[in-house]
């Protein structure tokens, strides 16, 4: 209880100027449900919060100290006691090992000793270093470029848990790719999203876990259990801590299809007002923005996407924000792909901070001072305890 006390306090010392302004706090949008006799270890809390120093942020939580001693690291108990007898066991693959690394710090756990590695043909190779035996596995493995060596890995990584006896697997995909060939434009077009679910399904996953899907009816594809969380909470945390007044604010859908999402993000940022980019898209990566929807005048403009692939939407729809006399442009997306040339799109001049999320690992020759970004190792991994404790996962976004 202290620990959360003073983690809402926290929160509360960085709010927009205006009181009006209320945001969830990951740290209470996160406090765990009441402890049950079954549990054998604590969780790690750590605050999701930014710097405010400004220029490239990778927030990390496995370089900073412990904030509670009343939340200490203990590993789980072996014997596979408890009432339910089952034990959690947290394995990563290569696309993102830092983000499943500060998952298991959050959890309290150490990641899964598993070995991955490649033949001289390019086939993979993958063998778990313990026993998973009667546990609920988690595997951590975004499909991220390159998109099918990462895919292939998470379905051989499934079928090697399946094989070793585990009670429940469940594919942790916090990005998924493929998402966006979810139905058909034009005939004879494939449905990939379908086909990938499919393949996960087959290898012999329980459930998947996924972060911000493209669309909701990819859940659908699924004939296994698919819990979808959203990227927003982060977000909506770190801009908390701007001195920017939210009467100023107005949120900006890049796109037609984005409105439900950029309309739920603005109820919750005090209700601001939201505009709408319409444009024409020409073809695959490749957008034209035609006119604006809405007023932005002197106003700070956050435009809010699921993802930034080639940063031609957000790059176009700043651009048309400028002209129609925003005073400043914010990009935030959950899932930064950056294939080029987003960088140079994104870092040219036209946006105050673009701010993503970790889903997607960025490495050092894509960061730019104008970006930041967050960690959902937090959100994440209150999921998978909430998950493997058979609690409400929808609650968290309450």
């Amino acid at each position: 209880m202290l620990c959360h006390a003073m983690m809402a306090s926290a929160s509360m010392a960085t709010c927009f100027c205006s009181s009006s302004f209320s945001p969830p706090d990951l740290a209470a949008v996160h406090s765990p449900p009441s402890p049950s006799p079954s549990r054998r270890f604590h969780r790690r809390r750590w605050s999701c919060r930014a710097s405010s120093t400004g220029g490239t942020y990778d927030h990390n939580p496995l370089l900073q100290p412990p904030p509670d001693p009343h939340f200490p690291l203990r590993l789980p108990v072996q014997d596979g006691g408890g009432s339910s007898g089952s034990r959690l066991r947290i394995f990563s693959g290569t696309a993102n090992p830092t983000l499943a690394e500060e998952i298991a710090c959050y959890l309290g756990l150490e990641l899964g000793r598993i070995k991955i590695k490649r033949f001289a043909d390019g086939e993979l190779y993958v063998q778990l270093q313990e026993s998973v035996r009667g546990s609920d596995v988690f595997l951590v493995q975004p499909t991220c470029p390159p998109a099918n060596e990462n895919l292939m890995e998470l379905l051989i990584m499934v079928d090697a848990c399946r094989r070793a006896s585990a009670k429940t697997i469940t594919a942790v995909v916090p990005y998924f790719g493929y998402a966006r060939a979810d139905r058909k434009m034009q005939g004879r077009e494939s449905i990939a999203a379908k086909l990938v679910a499919n393949l996960i399904t087959e290898a012999g996953a329980h459930r998947v876990l996924a972060c911000d899907l493209h669309s909701g009816q990819s859940i659908g594809y699924f004939d296994i259990p698919v819990d979808h969380v959203y990227g927003q909470p982060v977000i909506l945390d770190y801009l908390a801590s701007k001195t920017i007044c939210p009467n100023d604010v107005v949120v900006v859908s890049p796109d037609v299809g984005g409105v439900a999402r950029a309309r739920a993000f603005a109820k919750k940022l005090s209700d601001a007002p939201l505009a709408i980019v319409d444009k024409r898209r020409l073809g695959h990566n490749q957008a034209e923005v035609m006119n604006l929807i809405g007023d932005v005048r002197g106003k700070v403009a956050v435009m809010v996407d699921d993802m930034i692939d080639t940063a031609g939407t957000m790059h176009k729809g700043a651009e048309l924000l400028h002209r129609e006399g925003a005073r400043a442009v914010y990009a935030c997306s959950t899932h930064a792909v950056l294939s080029p040339p987003a960088v140079e799109r994104l870092s040219g001049g036209l946006f105050q901070e673009v701010i993503i999320t970790n889903t997607v690992p960025v490495p050092p020759d894509q960061r730019f001072p104008q970006l930041t970004v967050l960690s959902v190792a937090n959100l994440l991994g209150e999921t998978i305890w909430r998950v493997h404790d058979e609690c409400s996962v929808s609650s968290i976004f309450q």
